[in-house]
C-alpha cells in the first residue's frame, strides 16, 4: 500500500487539496499499478512561520520581500 506524504505552506484551498489527492493517487496507480483504493496521500499544511529557508522564515522572507 503506497503512502504519499505531502507537505505545503498552508493558504491553499480545500479545492486545490482535494485535486493534489486525486492527481498523486492517479499518478501512483499509474505508475505502479496499485488499485487506487489501496494508495493513501497524507497533506500536512505548515503555517509560513514554521517554514524556513535558508535559516530564514517564509514569513520573514515575505515580511522583508513586501516591508
Amino acid at each position: 500500500m503506497p503512502l504519499i506524504h505531502v507537505t505545503l505552506l498552508s493558504g491553499r484551498s480545500e479545492e486545490e487539496i482535494a485535486a493534489l489527492g486525486r492527481a498523486l493517487t492517479e499518478a501512483a496507480h499509474t505508475a505502479l499499478g496499485t488499485p487506487r483504493e489501496a494508495i493513501r496521500v497524507t497533506v500536512d499544511e505548515c503555517p509560513p512561520r514554521h517554514w524556513f529557508v535558508g535559516g530564514t522564515s517564509v514569513a520573514d522572507k515575505k515580511a522583508a520581500r513586501d516591508g
